[in-house]
């Protein structure tokens, strides 16, 4: 292990002042999530109707984040970011402002914000093959990958805290404005569009892009893995509800969270010399999930279990993020996150929906269950992506020292 990998990345030129950047224009998005959810609840009178307004914004937003992306890979991703950044910040402003009385436009208006989510995961994924390469992309990757577990932890509690002092309307409102500043910053930092080489023939149309020997199963087991977080995130909040304090659900998360950042921290310092596959990764974290299953009972020894399994959750990320890039055009880039997003987000409403049936109809253990054949499912999916090797990253290196 090689901690001087993230020295290094620190030296290269825009890579750190990027990442932050994303970072702090992400979280804002994410902790508007808990008001959206408060207000919903407020005006309809029930957490079924904030339900209905939650999958309304996910919808548009997965519908949406692919025409974004594709937009940014053939227009510059600068223009794509910043428009859509500011258009979110004002029908986030519409959803705050809207009156009780007209709560039934609260769905509609939250699919118009969910629509304009902006494509800044996608651009910033776009951004690290034009300034790593190497031994150093895989480090950035992971890097890239813990700091999304960070801000999976630290947004919704943001937007909680607002809530708790303020108001769910004034909790938007807040979230609105630092998210347009924010990514405003974000989409400053854009490289130009990149030119397309003619003698690679023309841009991959949708369909040559997501149906493809190796993309295509990277995709499925990207959506199966993330129905699988969305089942073990619901089985956290059942084993809570079981032990009757609501507190036990945040302490798990934040364990697994701790676990994906040591696994992260980690696994972006390894020095990658050897032929590594992203099937086996998905593996191991697929027998770790297998071990909630047996410990549900005691929430100390599940506690323990889930840090286990959460230290493979960030560099399995990671490794599926690098596959992805590595078997796509440059040009097609960002696309090709924005589809992983929104398979992301189905994956997650699907994974929702049946974790909830699932327990109900079998106990809290089913959900890590479910998790672990989502996992087994992935696995198999990935079994004929090729793996990184050591020659890639030494062809890289190469080239980036003769240029």
């Amino acid at each position: 292990m090689d901690l001087s990998v993230y020295r290094d990345l620190w030296k290269i030129q825009g890579v750190m002042a990027l990442l932050a950047a994303a970072l702090i224009a992400r979280m804002p998005v994410l902790a508007t999530m808990v008001p959206l959810a408060f207000l919903a609840k407020d005006a309809g009178g029930n957490f079924g109707w904030a339900g209905v307004v939650a999958g309304a914004y996910s919808i548009g937003t997965a519908v949406a984040s692919v025409v974004w992306s594709r937009m940014a890979d053939r227009r510059g991703a600068r223009k794509v970011v910043i428009g859509t950044g500011m258009a979110w910040g004002v029908w986030m402003a519409v959803l705050a402002l809207l009156p009780d009385s007209w709560y039934r436009l609260l769905p509609l208006a939250a699919v118009l914000a969910g629509a304009f989510v902006s494509p800044v995961t996608s651009a910033l994924r776009a951004n690290w093959p034009r300034l790593v390469h190497g031994s150093q992309l895989r480090a950035v990757y992971s890097l890239d990958a813990t700091a999304q577990e960070v801000l999976f932890v630290f947004g919704p509690m943001t937007g909680a805290v607002i809530v708790s002092f303020a108001s769910p309307r004034a909790g938007l409102l807040v979230c609105a404005v630092a998210a347009v500043a924010a990514i405003w910053w974000f989409g400053l930092m854009q490289q130009p569009v990149v030119p397309r080489d003619t003698s690679a023939g023309p841009r991959p149309t949708a369909w040559q892009l997501i149906v493809h020997p190796h993309r295509t199963p990277i995709l499925l087991a990207w959506a199966c893995l993330v129905m699988g977080f969305a089942s073990m995130s619901l089985g956290m909040v059942a084993v809570a509800d079981e032990h009757g304090n609501r507190l036990i659900a945040g302490v798990l998360e934040t364990v697994a969270a701790a676990g994906s950042v040591t696994g992260g921290v980690i696994g972006g310092a390894l020095p990658g010399r050897r032929t590594s596959a992203v099937w086996r990764r998905m593996l191991v974290l697929s027998g770790l999930v297998v071990v909630c299953i047996f410990v549900t009972s005691s929430v100390v020894a599940l506690a323990i279990a889930m840090f286990a399994a959460g230290c493979m959750i960030a560099p399995t990320i990671a490794a599926v993020y690098e596959r992805i890039g590595a078997l796509t055009p440059t040009s097609a880039h960002t696309e090709i996150f924005g589809w992983a997003q929104s398979g992301g987000m189905v994956g997650s409403a699907v994974g929702s929906a049946v974790a909830g049936a699932v327990v109900e109809a079998g106990g809290v253990r089913y959900a890590w269950v479910l998790t672990a054949g989502l996992s087994v499912l992935a696995t198999l999916a990935l079994l004929r992506v090729p793996p990184h090797r050591p020659a890639e990253t030494s062809a890289v290196d190469g080239a980036a020292v003769a240029a």
